[in-house]
């Protein structure tokens, strides 16, 4: 700015200095007039043209021959206002406001040498992220452990409830009725606990003794197929039955005669309970024994 304003000066000076010579040009010129021999003999009253000069004389001759050319006297315009910026640069003079976070601008370095790109182009992490503030996390509130789950109170189950205890059923007292079937068994298995090919004995004898109170005996024969049903008297009834048996009496085949063992046919069966009936307006409880069998008397073989 300075070496402008010394420039500035220098120019106002040429300019003076110009005026000043073109006027000491005139007053010669002016002074010189009077003198010339070459006018008429009227020299008392001057002429009115030469009290005023002409415009002519009033303005100064080229100053080619006087001055020096005007280029090189005369500074061009332009240096001798300086533009506003190269004056007052911004930038350069005002550094950038957050050198914390610069903006994304300054980190291509600018063409001016002026500003020093070197901080701007690597902005130093440090101020951003310090170092010396590691990471912490949140502080969570302090949470008991959980409480182990207790299985929930099992429902009280009241014990099953118990039948109704009643006395025991005396069954009513009936009349006692026997049945079974008498055979005569094969010589072929002889001895043996079969009756494989035995036949049906008919009038055979089958008797019942009862040992109660009083001991009573009946008696009943066999039908056709071997059959017999006996009918114990009247005294005889289900409550005594326990000590009544029933056994083969005799035969009317003589060659199959001897009772055997099947069934206790020889010492007397225990009667087992069939079912229950009425028969003549009485109640009856109906036993089965047997079945019962004779042993044959086959002839030797040699």
């Amino acid at each position: 700015m300075a070496k402008a304003f010394s420039l500035f000066r220098l120019s106002l000076a040429l300019v003076v200095s110009y005026f000043t010579v073109s006027a000491l040009g005139y007053g010669e010129e002016f002074e010189a007039l009077p003198p010339s021999p070459l006018h008429p003999p009227k020299p008392v009253t001057p002429p009115p043209k030469p009290v005023t000069p002409p415009p002519k004389p009033i303005t100064p001759p080229p100053p080619k021959p006087v001055t020096p050319p005007p280029k090189p006297v005369t500074p061009p315009p332009k240096p001798v206002t300086p533009p506003p910026k190269p004056v007052t640069p911004p930038k350069p003079v005002t550094p950038p406001p957050k050198p914390v976070t610069p903006p994304p601008k300054p980190v291509i370095p600018p063409p001016k040498p002026v500003t020093p790109p070197p901080k701007p182009v690597t902005p130093p992490p440090k101020p951003v992220t310090p170092p010396h503030k590691p990471y912490t996390p949140p502080h969570k509130p302090y949470t008991p452990p959980p409480k182990p789950a207790t299985p929930p109170p099992k429902p009280v189950t009241p014990p099953p409830a118990k039948p109704p205890v009643h006395p025991p059923v005396i069954p009513k007292r009936s009349f006692v009725a026997v049945q079974g079937v008498v055979y005569c068994k094969s010589c072929k298995y002889a001895g043996a606990k079969t009756l494989l090919g035995a036949t049906p004995v008919a009038n055979a004898t089958v008797r019942l003794v009862c040992k109660n109170r009083y001991k009573t005996v009946d008696y009943a024969n066999t039908d056709k197929n071997g059959y017999f049903y006996l009918i114990a008297r009247d005294i005889v009834t289900s409550y005594g039955i326990r000590g009544c048996r029933a056994s083969l009496l005799s035969s009317p085949l003589p060659h199959c005669q001897r009772p055997s063992l099947l069934h206790d046919g020889l010492n007397g069966a225990i009667l087992r309970f069939e079912k229950s009936f009425v028969s003549g307006k009485k109640p009856f409880s109906l036993y089965t024994v047997g079945p019962f069998a004779f042993e044959p008397k086959c002839p030797r073989t040699n």
